[in-house]
């Protein structure tokens, strides 16, 4: 059978509709092409940026501190890695669930409590009824944190965050201080070298291809390596807990208000041990009294009363007012300008020698010996020797000492004489160990710091000598006698030849002095090799019979005592005589 095509008859098209189609076509490819230029041209620096965040992400540095450590490298101050756990109740979803599922607060607090070892009920609390930003706990560890990561829970962040600890507690309190709750320093080191301990690290953009796959930048070999530096110090860890124990026994025995003991390193200035006490507790700094967070001990000034006597006798010696085998007159007073001066138990000592005059702390033989030097030159050592000037140092910034107007000293006779046992002027307890340091080390003024490498930072010249070798190898003997058989006997240990002095001054009030007494005593060992100075004082000891032999003295001999076994000093076999050794 033949088959037949069907015929399809054309017929033209209709000109409305062609006309409808070649406009909607035009409006379609001007459409195109405004919404071409508007991101081409209008749109192109907001999509750039949208395409950056993207492709790229930005890592940011936390504020971070160095590390603070000791001389043989133990912690002192470290920032801990912690966590802040934030929840957003709308967000709540787990693995596998849809996309358009919500978990409930109890579900998610059933998931996160035996992690947090929280109870679920404590837990339930922090939400109240919010759906959002809620804070459920702060110092999170990083072995928690990665738990709770890997729960995989949808509405749970978690912050890092940096936070400092002190695992030695109050042992260095008075020395490095802490920081606040912001990660800013407040107080000691903390403060005063906040600069050196910050971490200044900038932020890096990391690009990355549609994959997540970092691609290479110009980003410098540097910029994403951790800062691994550290703030060494010069103390050790171990006398300074002996210190430590040695003091605080004594303030508590004596209730006193206060106390302070150093050893230094007399060629170098390095401080081995600085503590005080009262003290407190860094890693809960809110729990204390604010005056506690003060370094008195550069701060605060005070009259050093006897110990000054042994720096007087080398003033004296310098000038040659006095021979070296002389003797004086003490019958337990003296009248100067119209006041009457006495020895601190209103006795006389006979025709004594100057060693005598160290032994039993005379202050009337003192005065005399100290107005054969003209008042003049008397202000004028006072003045050089920086008394009345603030000591520059790696410590909190210190206050300068006070000494009378020149006019003053030099006119009236009283103040020469009371200067002369260590009263009428005041200085830092800082500064009382620089000077007897220098009587130590042949003369020399060294500074007293505890960061590493901070005595070649300001010595780029050779040191300043402030008494001869000669004046202060004598009186390093005459204050051995004071040790041997005078007010420092307390001291003595056998086998090694301990230099000292003791103090005993009455504090200062409105121009009046009081019942109150500061109690000290200053030690150098040993004898015939110069290397260290101890200082210890008690502040307001408040029983009776509270002198620097009774109060002071047993502080520094538990100290040198650790001392010599820490730093391995050998006993003396002979007596060679005192080796003075140019710092």
């Amino acid at each position: 059978m033949k088959k037949y095509k069907k015929l399809v008859q054309i017929l033209p098209l209709d000109q409305r509709r062609f006309k409808i189609l070649y406009i909607f076509s035009l409006l379609l490819i001007f459409g195109l092409f405004g919404r071409l230029v508007r991101l081409q041209v209008f749109n192109a620096s907001d999509l750039r940026s949208e395409a950056r965040l993207i492709q790229s992400s930005k890592t940011t540095s936390l504020k971070r501190r160095r590390s603070i450590v000791d001389r043989n490298n133990r912690l002192i101050a470290y920032d801990k890695q912690l966590y802040r756990l934030w929840a957003h109740p709308k967000y709540f979803n787990f693995p596998g669930d849809s996309i358009r599922g919500i978990r409930s607060i109890e579900e998610v607090t059933e998931k996160l409590s035996p992690i947090l070892n929280l109870k679920d009920e404590i837990l339930l609390g922090k939400f109240k009824n919010k759906v959002n930003g809620i804070k459920l706990l702060d110092e999170i560890s990083e072995e928690k944190a990665k738990n709770i990561i890997n729960l995989q829970i949808s509405g749970l962040d978690l912050f890092k965050y940096s936070q400092r600890y002190y695992p030695q507690g109050e042992l260095y309190s008075n020395l490095v201080g802490f920081v606040n709750d912001e990660n800013k320093g407040s107080a000691g080191l903390e403060l005063h070298l906040d600069k050196k301990i910050k971490i200044f690290k900038k932020s890096n953009l990391i690009k990355r291809g549609g994959d997540g796959t970092p691609l290479p930048d110009n980003s410098g070999p540097g910029d994403f390596v951790s800062d691994y530096k550290t703030l060494g110090l010069t103390i050790d860890s171990k006398l300074q807990k002996a210190s430590f124990n040695a003091l605080s026994k004594q303030v508590n025995k004596w209730k006193a208000k206060r106390g302070f003991a150093i050893v230094m390193d007399v060629n170098n200035g390095e401080i081995i041990s600085l503590v005080t006490t009262p003290s407190y507790d860094p890693n809960k700094f809110w729990q204390y009294d604010p005056e506690l967070f003060k370094s008195w001990y550069s701060q605060d000034l005070f009259e050093p009363g006897s110990t000054f006597k042994p720096i007087n006798l080398v003033l004296a010696l310098e000038e040659k007012v006095i021979p070296k085998n002389g003797f004086v007159e003490d019958i337990g007073k003296i009248n100067v300008g119209g006041w009457t001066l006495f020895n601190w138990n209103k006795k006389g000592n006979g025709y004594i020698d100057y060693p005598k005059v160290l032994q039993v702390s005379s202050n009337v033989g003192m005065v005399k010996i100290m107005q054969n030097l003209d008042p003049t030159t008397y202000w004028n050592w006072l003045n050089n020797l920086g008394i009345n000037k603030k000591l520059v140092t790696d410590l909190y910034e210190s206050s300068a000492g006070q000494l009378k107007r020149k006019d003053l000293f030099v006119n009236q006779s009283i103040e020469p004489a009371v200067a002369s046992f260590g009263k009428g002027f005041s200085i830092s307890p800082l500064k009382l160990v620089q000077l007897h340091a220098a009587i130590a080390n042949g003369g020399y003024e060294v500074t007293p710091h505890v960061t590493s490498g901070f005595q070649e930072r300001i010595n780029k010249h050779s040191k300043k000598q402030l008494f001869s070798m000669e004046a202060s190898k004598t009186v390093l003997e005459w204050m051995e006698t004071v040790v041997d058989k005078g007010s420092g006997s307390g001291a003595k240990i056998e086998g090694y030849r301990i230099a000292g002095k003791t103090g005993t001054s009455q504090k200062a009030l409105n121009g009046s002095y009081t019942s109150k007494k500061v109690c000290s005593f200053v030690a150098t060992l040993p004898v015939n090799d110069p290397k260290y100075v101890v200082l210890v004082v008690v502040d307001e000891p408040s029983k009776s019979y509270a002198y620097g032999s009774t109060v002071a003295v047993p502080v520094a001999k538990e100290i040198i005592e650790s001392l010599i076994v820490i730093e391995k000093i050998p006993p003396r076999i002979k007596d060679p005589g005192i080796i003075v050794k140019k710092p």
